[in-house]
Parts: C-alpha cells; sequence; structure tokens
C-alpha cells in the first residue's frame, strides 16, 4: 500500500513538490489508485485537478472512470502544455493514461513538481507488444516514486503485467476494454505472441 509522504504540509510548502508514477497492464488497477490517492487528497483538503488525454472518450467524455465504475471530475485537454497551463492553483495534480500524451508530458511533470505540486500519473508501461509505451519510460525515470499493479493473467490465472490484444489490428494506440484486450502473464503473453506469429507465416 503505498502512503503518502507528508501528506499534511504538501499544501503548505512549495518544496515539497514530486512526481508519483502508477504503472502497469491493463486491468490491473491503475486508474483505481489513481482515484484513491487523489480521494484521499480531497479529504485533506486540499486543491485537487485531474487531465485525461482528450481522445479518451470510452467511459466518458470528461470524466476518469475505473474499469469497476468510480468516477472523478476531469479536465479533457490535447496537448501536455495544456496541463502546465490550467493547472492554476491546484496542489494535487492527477493525469490518467499519460502514454497518450505527447513529448512534453515529462517536462511538464517536472515543471510542475518544482513549482511545489504532486503529481500523480498512471499509464500503461507497455504497449500490446510489450514495448516501452510513448512518454511513460521517462516518467518512471524521473519519478521520486514507482507503483506497479498487476493483473490476474486471464489464461492461468497468475501475475500479469501484460496487455494481449485479442485483435488483428496492428496500430499502437487502439482503445478498447475486454473485448479487445486481457492482461496475461509474461508465460501466456509469449506463447500467445508466438502462435499469432506462426499462424501468420501460414498466409
Amino acid at each position: 500500500m503505498f502512503l503518502e509522504p507528508n501528506l499534511n504540509t504538501a499544501h503548505t510548502s512549495p518544496k515539497l513538490g514530486w512526481i508519483e508514477v502508477i504503472c502497469g497492464s491493463m486491468f490491473s488497477g491503475k486508474t483505481e489508485e489513481l482515484l484513491r490517492r487523489l480521494n484521499r487528497a480531497i479529504i485533506a483538503k486540499q486543491d485537487v485537478l485531474i487531465f485525461k488525454p482528450s481522445i479518451d472518450v470510452r467511459y466518458d467524455a470528461e470524466r476518469v472512470v475505473s474499469h469497476d465504475q468510480k468516477s472523478i471530475a476531469s479536465v479533457p485537454v490535447s496537448a501536455s502544455r495544456d496541463v502546465l497551463r490550467l493547472a492554476n492553483k491546484a496542489v494535487v495534480i492527477g493525469i490518467d493514461e499519460a502514454q497518450f500524451f505527447d513529448e512534453e508530458i515529462v517536462p511538464v511533470c517536472e515543471e510542475l513538481a518544482r513549482r511545489g505540486k504532486r503529481v500523480i500519473v498512471a499509464g500503461l508501461d507497455m504497449d500490446f507488444m510489450g514495448r516501452p509505451f510513448g512518454q511513460m519510460p521517462f516518467l518512471l525515470c524521473v519519478a521520486e516514486f514507482v507503483t506497479k499493479v498487476h493483473a490476474i493473467c486471464m489464461v492461468c490465472g497468475g501475475v500479469a503485467s501484460h496487455s494481449h490484444r485479442l485483435l488483428e489490428a496492428k496500430e499502437r494506440v487502439l482503445l478498447g476494454e475486454k473485448n479487445e484486450y486481457e492482461p496475461r502473464c509474461r508465460r501466456c503473453f509469449q506463447q500467445a505472441k508466438e502462435m499469432q506469429k506462426n499462424e501468420s507465416q501460414l498466409y
């Protein structure tokens, strides 16, 4: 369980800015953990603002919604710099689906932290091919705190860290849910990739 450092004083000192990253596969509880931390900050009477990429309209165009249907009001943005421009007086900044943001998201998060803000970022660390996704690897490097959460493998029931795409689509960014993706452990993920490779060689 992640425990917030200096939660009671984070909104009183400009020197306490930091970056937290929550990463993992699809269906691992990243957004749930993000919402948990943001709600604790709200209980502590801190000014909270959360952002999401405007392309993510799977559940709601203007709310961040977890797979278990918990939600919080958010600000959809199309560019990372919009986060910096709109942060205003908020002392806790949440950013969901960070893998979809442009390369400016890293300097934006660092600038917010320099301004004394607590920045909580959630996103996929790997794409459907098992490769580092977007700017997430760089965010992991600059963060003070990193939490990797895991799902349950839908094949063997083991600990899942990969997002297996059930469709044949090859584009890297493909928004989807349980009909398009399922979590897999390393072994079951690799077995699926080998099977897909063998099938493609037959045609």
